[in-house]
């Protein structure tokens, strides 16, 4: 079985690159093909072997490629796979549109149906906040759009199984693709995040601060509170949400991974504000045994178990979170319990359980069982 691995973009490091690097482990051999690529940033990828797009060649799309997505979807179209038996693709946006032969199984791993496309269209290019955006591609885009997702919808077409991360996602490609998804949550890496002996007051924010992350409102929140908040990460939003932000926050910026995992390991509880997908950064939390306190939306209500694991605000709003931090206490939550919650989402169970479905889809696939319900599906 001869596979390849096929990825949107390899430009920052998220969720969805940990997917394609566990994907990478789990299939040493299966060279990578993406739009543009940074090698500097993934060091675990330092021993494959990825081809990049066009893009990679021109330095304004390869540094701005976000900002054309007319042109990624080209990108995808011509690379050559035809000499493969499997190919899987880590999608959020292009990469499920790569063309393969009738003798070629493809199977998508699709981390949600392009949210500047579906759902998210009217948050990237309309709303204020979605600034990085510039004036000209924003005034562009709404028209572009609705033939982009004509495209992502005859792409999807294009997939013979889709795999997802949540209960959460598959109701949306169900909505959007009209197509069934087997969930696979995605791997978290537990090994490296222990319970600490002592636990400090802070309570703690970790990811990309851009506007629907919604770090603004946890910063308003511990204004009001005047509770000891620590906040890790980068984005777009960061200038801005330090100028709403009191003296009782603290902004950490890039943090390096051992100082992460101690930094998850003593605060009070972890605060989760969005609507995610999933959302990983909870189950690492969970991982070194500390509770979470999260928005009631999205992958988190399949992920944090209320009153073992975290608890939930109902409201996506500075008060509604406040009344949920003054009414914790950690007292309740057993760290061991709680850690023990988050290696069940470990990666190695990932890599196990994508290896398993990858060769029972490739069996079926063979011996015509797949190819014959692909076709009643379509």
């Amino acid at each position: 079985m001869k596979v390849a691995l096929v990825h949107d973009w390899l430009t920052n490091l998220a969720g969805a690159e940990r997917v394609l690097i566990a994907l990478h482990e789990a299939f040493p051999d299966a060279p990578i093909f993406t739009s543009v690529y940074l090698p500097d940033l993934f060091p675990e990828l330092a021993d494959a072997q990825v081809h990049t797009s066009f893009l990679q060649k021109v330095p304004v799309l390869k540094h701005r490629h976000q900002m054309f997505p007319f042109f990624r979807a080209i990108a995808f179209e011509q690379f050559d796979l035809s000499g493969y038996d499997v190919v899987i693709s880590s999608s959020h946006a292009e990469s499920k549109g790569v063309l393969t032969g009738s003798e070629t199984l493809h199977i998508c791993y699709c981390h949600t149906p392009t949210r500047y496309y579906w759902s998210g269209y009217h948050q990237y290019y309309r709303e204020p906040g979605f600034n990085f955006l510039n004036p000209v591609i924003r005034a562009i885009m709404p028209f572009m759009t609705n033939h982009l997702r004509l495209w992502d919808r005859c792409a999807a077409d294009r997939v013979d199984v889709f795999v997802c991360n949540s209960g959460y996602v598959a109701d949306r490609i169900g909505k959007y693709y009209r197509r069934d998804a087997v969930v696979i949550n995605p791997p978290v890496k537990t090994s490296n995040l222990r319970i600490s002996d002592s636990v400090d007051d802070y309570y703690l924010v970790v990811g990309r601060h851009i506007p629907y992350k919604r770090t603004d409102i946890v910063i308003q929140a511990f204004n009001e509170l005047s509770l000891p908040l620590k906040i890790a990460g980068t984005g777009s939003e960061l200038e801005s949400l330090k100028g709403i932000a009191g003296p009782n926050v603290e902004f950490l910026g890039r943090v390096p991974d051992e100082e992460l995992w101690d930094l998850y390991s003593r605060c009070r509880a972890f605060i989760f504000p969005q609507e995610e997908d999933f959302g990983i950064t909870p189950l690492e939390a969970m991982a070194a045994g500390r509770p979470v306190i999260a928005y009631r939306a999205g992958g988190a209500l399949e992920t944090v178990s209320e009153g073992k694991t975290g608890v939930f605000f109902d409201r996506q709003d500075a008060g509604s979170l406040a009344g949920a931090v003054r009414s914790f206490d950690s007292s309740k939550f057993d760290p061991a319990a709680v850690r023990e919650h988050a290696l069940a989402y470990d990666e190695n169970v990932f890599k196990q359980r994508m290896l398993d479905f990858v060769n029972s889809c490739w069996e079926r696939f063979g011996n015509g069982e797949l190819r014959v319900r692909l076709g009643q599906d379509k």
